[in-house]
């Protein structure tokens, strides 16, 4: 049977609720990275985190860092949290980056990476991942569910 269409999705988006935020700075990381779909329950390569994390610091600063500067800071970070060094070789940190990149969370200039425009989080949430991705995905499924509805109706006879 011929494929009349490939199952790779254009976008997705996994949302989690969990309680109201009352955490330290990591844990706050974490339960973000968990809430948007960066990292999955119970996934003990949580290094996502702490890219993210080093990122956030940067920002604090005005600071952009190469990928390099990331593990750096990563390691430091994961070895002052007595934290096990999984995830941390440089193509899997560029891997994270491009990951949450792809959320739109950060941007690259000159191969250095940064919060995009040095914006909130809350904006960029708002903005990137609510107003765009979530809406063009919650569009989409609107469309199957108005198609499921034609292909599937009652016949009243």
């Amino acid at each position: 049977m011929a494929k009349i269409s490939r199952d790779t999705p254009l976008a997705e988006i996994t949302l989690r609720r969990y309680e109201k935020p009352t955490m330290s700075e990591r844990e706050l990381v974490r339960k973000f990275c968990l809430s948007v779909g960066l990292l999955q329950p119970g996934d003990s390569r949580d290094v996502v985190v702490d890219v993210l994390h080093v990122l956030l610091k940067a920002k604090q600063r005005k600071e952009e860092l190469h990928s390099e500067e990331v593990k750096n800071s990563v390691m430091s970070e994961r070895k002052e949290n007595g934290l096990p060094m999984l995830g941390v070789a440089s193509s899997n940190i560029r891997r994270q980056l491009k990951r949450i990149k792809d959320m739109h969370l950060i941007e690259t200039n000159a191969n250095l990476y940064r919060i995009t425009e040095w914006a909130d989080v809350s904006e960029l949430f708002e903005d990137k991942v609510q107003n765009f991705i979530l809406q063009s995905v919650l569009s989409r499924v609107k469309d199957y569910v108005k198609k499921l509805d034609q292909e599937f109706k009652v016949n009243d006879a």
